[in-house]
């Protein structure tokens, strides 16, 4: 279930390495002993220093949570002189607050760090710093900016308006359209602002109304009940968001179960179950939009480069950015093949 504020900067999908969108990059040494070489070199795929990074993320118990793990392991392997200290991942905030203590004691050279909750590490966040281990944090952001060199995450915001402008899109010449709305567990941050970006979106379209909203708990089994309830009490709509693929999967039963189809659906996250049902194009489900998995490759990328104290091509800056915004694609059927190999299962 991922979770991140909207800071930072606004780039592609995350399918594109980090190597190809910054240029520099430097260790947590100040920032004038790193400036001193005027021309740094640039991160490439050829083998370089030995790194070792810690990886701490939580408990796989997810579809997005688990292509995490995943995609770091897999980006890991693709550098020859990268060494992954890898932790087994947990939900349980002590748990995770000691295993990267664990990696801190160990002096692995940069920590990569997706909190299970963010305010709650802060804390080994500061820890990791002070010891001089840079931190990439990963989406779900630290309290403090001083608990990390970079962080790198999604945008829930842009999925909420992604998703709203292309179902305004499909609706824009229809009267009195109605829409309905799939929402993930609303004592989250990362909801609130997947329905303010929905909501936001809407705005620009005075034909369409969100007439029901439902929220459920990221699981097959509460899309279904939840959709199920959604169906029963409206009898007629255009339009449905749901914000997560794999509650997704639920909803998509409760639909067919109830013999309805007269309305678009757009899922969110980027499940692979989700890309082949758009690229089959024989349900409802007709859209995607993308929370890419991808961004613990590219924060693999960005912890290798800091403990190589190599800059990365694209940006002239000498120094990474703090934050990385990754955008939130919308995958149809005219572009499906294109982003069906970052599905996740």
């Amino acid at each position: 279930m991922p979770e991140t504020s909207r800071r930072g900067l606004l780039f592609g999908t995350a399918a594109v390495s980090a190597g190809a969108f910054l240029t520099a990059c430097t260790s947590n040494e100040p920032k004038e002993k790193a400036a001193a070489t005027s021309n740094q070199p640039a991160a490439d795929d050829k083998p370089g220093t030995p790194v070792t990074i810690g990886f701490a993320g939580p408990q796989a118990d997810h579809g997005w949570l688990n292509a995490i793990n995943v995609q770091a392991k897999s980006r890991a392997e693709k550098y020859s002189e990268v060494t992954l200290e890898i932790t087994e991942g947990s939900n349980d905030t002590a748990a995770q607050i000691g295993q990267v203590k664990t990696l801190i004691n160990k002096k692995v050279d940069v920590l990569v760090v997706l909190p299970a909750d963010g305010k709650a590490l802060t804390q080994v966040g500061l820890e990791a710093m002070k010891a001089g281990i840079p931190v990439v944090n990963l989406d779900r952001i630290f309290a403090s900016p001083q608990a990390y060199r970079c962080w790198v995450g999604g945008d829930n915001y842009g999925m909420g308006l992604n998703a709203g402008h292309y179902i305004g899109e499909q609706l824009k010449d229809k009267a009195g359209a109605k829409v309905v709305e799939l929402a993930g567990i609303d004592n989250l941050e990362l909801t609130k602002q997947r329905s303010q970006g929905f909501a936001d979106a809407l705005k620009n379209y005075s034909n369409i109304k969100l007439v029901a909203r439902q929220a459920a708990d990221f699981t097959v089994e509460s899309g279904q009940a939840k959709m199920a309830q959604l169906l029963q009490a409206q009898k007629q709509f255009d339009a449905l968001w749901n914000h997560d693929d794999d509650q997704g999967v639920g909803a998509l039963r409760a639909i067919q179960q109830a013999g309805r189809d007269e309305f678009i659906m757009v899922g969110g996250a980027g499940a692979k179950s989700a890309m082949d049902a758009i690229k089959a194009d024989n349900s409802v489900l007709k859209a995607t939009v993308l929370y890419p998995p991808t961004m613990a490759a590219s924060a693999i990328d960005l912890a290798r480069a800091l403990g190589q104290s190599k800059g990365i091509s694209g940006l002239s800056e000498m120094e990474i950015p703090t934050s990385l915004t990754l955008y939130s694609a919308v995958v149809t059927k005219e572009n499906i093949d294109q982003y069906l190999p970052t599905g996740f299962s």
